[in-house]
């Protein structure tokens, strides 16, 4: 099983998944077959199941639902804040709708979304982006369209439903059910786009949030920080990363973390390879959050924290952050000081 099937998520998405079953008139055991999931996983509010075991919940819900139009969309808008615990409360209480997204990727394993997510931060636009690419094929669409519902969900949430929606795209031909998925949610589907994204105006991104509680976010903070890291603590891949944050640092080259887990290079690479991932993306993907740890939290020069993170220069780190967060890190640091009332410190 791949890397991508190991991934942990709460048993509460795959809670959501059956009562909307039970709600389309198809049992328990149906959903759950095959599964590996029990009755005492889903009454434990801190279980955690594989994406493998939820894929399997999701090729059962679609072969007892093959008619059913839009199945996947409908199934996304059961999501909301309070389904995520405590990664949801921390969206709840940010501050803007910028601050919201920034914490949601940062914290993206926490949720329910297969794609890969994106920053759109454009002139007079302001969203995100969704790839599937990485998902099985025969689940793909499925899973786009879900991703994409519970992001609008999410969306209307934050602003207590008064955020306007300028655009829902998707990539590709208009399936038989686009017009269903308007109907849904209120929003004609424009197909044929470069992107599948959900894109809002601009301004709205930096208006103060309903929900905003300065006292809570940063404890919801840590904790989704210590949640992220039980989640990521499993197989080869988890050695590495626990490596990374050690003696080794983010500087480490494959021989060297090589030899700290007594394996040869090849070795490292073939098993990495086996989970669904590599060295490199691991020590992308652990630069990606000290890199917004640090802008959040210090005043560290951008060319001292570029050397900390394993950057030969400030410019690739730079080029790498923008491909992150679509932005410069100093423009997020910025970003968040004014956020947070403090854009001197």
């Amino acid at each position: 099983m791949s890397n991508f099937e190991n991934t942990l998520h709460p048993v509460a998405i795959s809670q959501v998944m059956i009562n909307f079953a039970l709600g389309q008139g198809v049992d328990r055991d149906t959903c759950l077959l095959g599964t590996g999931i029990t009755d005492l996983d889903l009454q434990d509010g801190e279980a955690l199941v594989t994406r493998g075991q939820e894929m399997r919940l999701i090729e059962n819900l679609m072969l007892a639902l093959p008619d059913t139009p839009a199945l996947g969309f409908q199934l996304g808008l059961q999501y909301s804040l309070a389904t995520f615990g405590i990664w949801g409360f921390a969206l709840r209480t940010s501050r803007t709708l910028r601050e919201a997204i920034g914490r949601a990727m940062r914290y993206l394993p926490l949720s329910t979304a297969y794609c890969t997510i994106a920053r759109i931060d454009e002139a007079n636009r302001f969203g995100i982006s969704m790839d599937p690419q990485a998902i099985p094929h025969h689940l793909r669409q499925f899973l786009l369209e879900r991703d994409i519902a519970t992001g609008l969900n999410l969306l209307k949430e934050l602003s207590l439903s008064g955020m306007g929606i300028v655009a829902l795209e998707f990539q590709g031909e208009p399936p038989e059910h686009a017009q269903r998925i308007g109907e849904l949610c209120g929003i004609d589907p424009i197909y044929r786009s470069s992107r599948n994204a959900l894109v809002v105006q601009s301004d709205l991104a930096d208006q103060p949030l309903a929900t905003y509680d300065s006292q809570l976010v940063r404890m919801l903070d840590d904790q989704c920080r210590r949640r992220l890291e039980r989640l990521q603590a499993s197989g080869l891949a988890g050695q590495v990363r626990q490596k990374l944050h050690g003696p080794l640092g983010l500087v480490a080259s494959l021989d060297e973390m090589a030899q700290a887990l007594a394996l040869s290079p090849r070795s490292l690479r073939r098993k990495l390879d086996q989970e669904g991932t590599s060295f490199r993306t691991l020590v992308e993907d652990e630069r990606r959050q000290a890199a917004l740890q640090f802008l959040d939290g210090s005043d560290m020069k951008l060319d001292e924290l570029a050397i900390h993170l394993g950057y030969t220069d400030t410019a690739s780190f730079t080029r790498a952050f923008r491909r992150w967060m679509a932005c410069t890190p100093g423009e997020y640091r910025q970003n968040q000081r004014l956020q947070s009332g403090n854009p001197t410190l």
